[in-house]
């Protein structure tokens, strides 16, 4: 259907009212000429994640008196590469706490403007991304574009390598967020794909790529798990023995941090009589390993009935084994200094890649692991819950150098209270 109006340059926008520059996924473009069209767009709701535009090629034609006309033909779907790549991260985050030790991943099946096969990295030992989305696509991957958040897999682990799976299903063209940094992979599958005739770009939307698996990426470079600080203070600068309403509660921000995180360090005095075990409550979230320090190994630790995760004791000195006991099965390890190099040690043997350090309970407890962790660089990240409060005691410190420097710090408003995310330089 072709469509004719006369519209001056000079007074009209080359994009529609509904999409103008930063406002959409994507910016089309269209080459210059001294008379452009009335432009249609199809905003129908594609596959449940995405709008596209239909691509337009042009042609003027002239009328008796010499009015020039621009005439528009539907040619396909306009999407940028990078709107794919967010896909695949979208697609990736449905698994977040459950691949560990492995990174998330999603990948894309794109033919004739189309998704036509999606899937994401499930869990650790289950299929990769690239091979859930190649069986959603069947046959339609042949001469299809693949998109993927991370370089396909080039060697053979639990599963099949990814690349070969791609070159069997003849895809055209491979997308890719960020290279592995894996050294097994490194670069090895992008080379195996192109040595197969397949076109490969690499790069495309690599920050958030890179941000949508931090916590795998530091341990695959350092070796050591990732770990974040979590505190709440106070407007007025005092760290606060507390939380935010309904933080906890399905959807809020800690509940969902604990979603993320393989385990979560915490003081002993959380699991007395007046407090509670951390837990997330998102749907179907796997629980983060407890880890539990104990420097009075006389405290009476209760473990919840509906404890769902495994709780490890950290302490100095041998407990009761009346204390042992009541414990319900509870891993004590005991060091002669509870030092935090040793915590990670411990996470890395179990194969765990972050650590959340929720400084709650007795602050005593943290003392020399924060003086610990900022000498020797082990922190990567904190979060700071600031409450609507004008208080808390000045007696409790962090114990962190003041000159300590930070970056990317972000701010987020949640109800009543403003939540600060950064990374340690």
């Amino acid at each position: 259907m072709y469509y004719y109006q006369t519209l001056p340059i000079s007074s009209h926008s080359f994009y529609p009212k509904n999409l103008l520059p930063g406002a959409h996924l994507f910016t089309p473009y269209y080459p210059q000429t001294s008379q452009i069209k009335k432009m249609e767009f199809d905003s129908k709701l594609k596959s449940g994640f995405f709008y596209s535009a239909k691509r337009v090629s042009r042609s003027q034609l002239k009328t008796a008196k010499g009015a020039v006309f621009a005439t528009v033909r539907c040619e396909g779907s306009l999407q940028d590469e990078g709107f794919y790549v967010r896909k695949c991260v979208e697609l990736a985050k449905k698994a977040i706490g459950c691949t560990s030790p492995n990174p998330m991943v999603g990948c894309v099946i794109v033919k004739d403007g189309k998704i036509v096969g999606q899937g994401f990295h499930p869990k650790a030992g289950q299929p990769h991304a690239e091979v859930f989305a190649l069986r959603d696509a069947g046959e339609l991957a042949e001469n299809a574009t693949a998109y993927v958040s991370l370089e396909p897999c080039n060697h053979y682990g639990r599963t099949p390598p990814c690349t070969e799976a791609l070159i069997k299903a003849k895809v055209k063209k491979v997308v890719v967020g960020m290279v592995d940094p894996n050294p097994i992979v490194a670069s090895k599958g992008i080379d195996r794909l192109r040595d197969a005739g397949i076109e490969v770009t690499v790069g495309v939307e690599e920050e958030l790529c890179k941000k949508l698996i931090e916590t795998w990426i530091h341990q695959m470079l350092t070796g050591k798990p990732f770990v974040t600080l979590r505190y709440s203070m106070s407007v007025n600068g005092h760290v606060l023995n507390q939380l935010g309403d309904a933080v906890q509660e399905p959807g809020g921000y800690y509940s969902k941090l604990l979603q993320e995180y393989d385990a979560i360090v915490f003081s002993s005095t959380l699991l007395s009589k007046n407090l509670s075990s951390p837990a997330s409550k998102e749907p179907g979230a796997n629980q983060p390993l407890q880890i539990v320090l104990a420097n009075d190994p006389d405290l009476s630790i209760q473990i919840p009935s509906t404890a769902t995760s495994k709780v490890i004791v950290f302490t100095e000195k041998e407990i009761s084994s009346e204390q042992e006991a009541s414990q319900n099965g509870v891993e004590t390890v005991v060091f002669d200094r509870i030092n935090l190099a040793l915590i990670l040690e411990y996470c890395k043997r179990q194969g765990l890649c972050s650590v959340l350090l929720d400084l709650r309970g007795n602050f005593a407890d943290f003392e020399e692991i924060l003086k610990e962790g900022t000498e020797l660089d082990l922190f990567q990240k904190f979060v700071v819950e600031v409450l609507p409060i004008w208080g808390g005691s000045k007696e409790v410190s962090l114990n962190i150098p003041e000159n300590l420097r930070v970056k990317n710090l972000t701010s987020k408003v949640l109800g009543e209270t403003v939540l600060l995310e950064g990374y340690f330089k």
